[in-house]
């Protein structure tokens, strides 16, 4: 698992952690009980307190994402799908409100996004959706 910590951007660590794992869930990237890497461990590869990665696995734990098991470690919830669905929406919702703002600053109309969509949908293949 790979994530990526910013201290420039005025989103708490343990934030960046929380969400960065919401995503890699929602894109199925992190599959319902896959392990996480341990507190310590995720730490020294970010460089950051123990503590703050402890924090971001209890946020991810209140949310249902992952679950402890004590001894074992925090793997990624069985019951992962609704989040993900809802993540997933989320995530498309977001980019769809910039795809819209964009096309508006350049004055494209919708039915030439939905046909730009339909396009590059049949470029991409199904298969890759």
């Amino acid at each position: 698992m790979q994530l990526h910590i910013s201290t420039h951007d005025g989103v708490p660590v343990y934030l960046q952690i929380v969400n960065q794992v919401k995503y890699l869930v929602a894109a199925g990237r992190l599959a319902p009980g896959e392990e996480l890497p341990a507190i310590r461990g995720l730490a020294g590869q970010l460089v950051i307190n123990p503590n703050t990665v402890a924090r971001a696995y209890l946020e991810l734990e209140r949310e249902g994402v992952v679950v402890k098991r004590h001894g074992s470690g925090t793997y990624i919830s069985d019951e992962g799908s609704p989040l993900a669905r809802r993540e997933r929406r989320k995530i498309l919702i977001q980019r769809a409100d910039a795809l819209l703002s964009e096309a508006s600053h350049l004055e494209v109309e919708l039915p030439e996004i939905i046909a730009l969509l339909k396009e590059r949908h049949g470029i991409l293949g199904p298969t890759r959706l």
